[in-house]
């Protein structure tokens, strides 16, 4: 069996969400923890650190792993889904996994595959473990697919959990309410490890986090802990910060940083990377400050992490991000909105089983738009979107993919204009310019 026989066996053999969706949600640990058991429980074989949010895990776990593997450590890193490839699910030190490993771990454990029949996400999760048991990782990254209670991942004994942020996505999954939603990201929380928090929401959330924490005995902090910014510009391609130290409610000694994730929303998971960073040194991890920021301006090479606030072209200004929930959507088009502009220009397209009225609401008006469709069988089909636009007061075109929709707002847009791509990840992943 050679890769490309492996990723289709595992593509029509195991129920794949970011194709079907929520029939091929299984919540519970159960063929997780049977699967490590016939491995040899590889994931307890090195420490492990657990993120889990409504949005940013991604650009954490990613940032994470920079720091850990600039500082000197062999990094492993899993992510979900990914951009191009599957390989970019499991990376060791920035490099994927390579093809040959996934042949063969499909091809050993292939009777026991139909005997248990795991998720996609089970499935891919235990190769992952195994993986990074084979490279003698000293530590790894390890992002929640969904949720965090009943996640594939939570099998893992973590030495700091991460929770971002919590918003109403995939509420079918999670429940309806941000409480139901943060109750399961919470249970990420393990007892005595310490948890830290991105961001402090002002509502019932930090309650139901506090609650878990104390229940289990695990010390938790928030972003705010370690500072507050103070200031950020944008230049040479780099989002540079200041951030003031919070010392007992004081702020001090400000520190500056470069990132080259550059999305205005960096600010707030910045601040809980750096209290990540605290928690490990704390216990004895050796991360020099100058292994942090080298990191945090290099992400991208580093970790091969793309999608997020990707600048494409400078004139006209295009960039594309990943964004796919309100939350996240209005993060990054108050950003877009402040990028001086004669004429803006929307490339969208959506997955048919989320409910995007909230979020056609926050576009403007005014705008231009290229409604499209992505590669995928959940996705909204063009005309559909176009129809839903329509109804809210959009007026664009629809096209047949985000390429073909692309070419014409570059046919159509001057030096001066700014394009905006996004709506799922999915369309981004379609990128040709990716």
């Amino acid at each position: 069996m050679n890769f490309e026989e492996a990723m289709a066996y595992l593509y029509s053999r195991l129920p794949v969400f970011h194709n079907i969706g929520h029939r091929a949600y299984k919540p519970g640990l159960e063929t997780t923890r049977a699967f490590c058991k016939r491995l040899g429980d590889p994931h307890l074989a090195y420490p492990t650190i657990h993120v889990a949010g409504t949005n940013g895990k991604g650009s954490v776990s990613n940032m994470l792993a920079a720091i850990l593997q600039q500082a000197g450590y062999r990094t492993g890193l899993y992510t979900s889904p990914h951009l191009k490839d599957f390989n970019e699910r499991i990376r060791v030190n920035g490099i994927p996994v390579p093809g040959d490993f996934v042949a063969s771990f499909v091809e050993t454990h292939q009777a026991y595959l139909e005997e248990i029949n795991p998720s996609f996400f089970e499935a891919t999760v235990a190769m992952a473990f195994d993986f990074f048991r084979q490279e003698q990782v000293d530590i790894a990254v390890i992002e929640v697919g969904l949720g965090g209670r009943l996640d594939s991942t939570n099998v893992i004994e973590p030495v700091v959990s991460v929770i971002t942020n919590i918003g109403l996505d995939h509420t079918r999954q999670l429940g309806e309410t941000l409480t139901l939603i943060a109750g399961e990201k919470g249970g990420i929380i393990k007892p005595g490890v310490p948890v830290v928090v991105s961001e402090r929401q002002d509502d019932e959330i930090p309650g139901v986090l506090e609650s878990i924490a104390g229940e289990r005995g695990a010390p938790l902090f928030y972003g705010a802990d370690y500072g507050r910014v103070v200031a950020g510009t944008f230049s040479e391609g780099l989002l540079h910060l200041d951030i003031e130290r919070n010392n007992n409610d004081k702020y001090t000694n400000t520190v500056s940083v470069s990132l080259d994730l550059s999305g205005n929303y960096q600010k707030k998971n910045v601040l809980g990377v750096l209290s990540v960073v605290d928690r490990l040194k704390e216990s004895g991890w050796q991360i020099p400050d100058t292994a942090v920021g080298e990191a945090l301006a290099t992400v991208t090479r580093l970790t091969g992490f793309k999608g997020r606030w990707t600048r494409l072209m400078e004139r006209p200004f295009v960039v594309a991000d990943t964004a796919h929930n309100l939350p996240g959507l209005r993060g990054t088009l108050e950003q877009f909105m402040t990028v001086p502009s004669a004429q803006r220009h929307f490339v969208l397209g959506f997955v048919s089983d989320k409910d995007i009225s909230a979020m056609l609401g926050l576009l403007p008006r005014d705008a231009k738009y290229y409604f499209c469709a992505p590669s995928n069988t959940r996705a909204m089909p063009s005309l559909e979107l176009l129809a839903k636009a329509e109804s809210v007061g959009l007026i664009g075109t629809a096209f047949s993919d985000v390429n073909e929709a692309l070419e014409h707002a570059l046919a159509v847009a001057a030096p001066e204009d700014s394009i905006y791509i996004g709506g799922s990840t999915f369309v981004v992943a379609d990128l040709h310019l990716l």
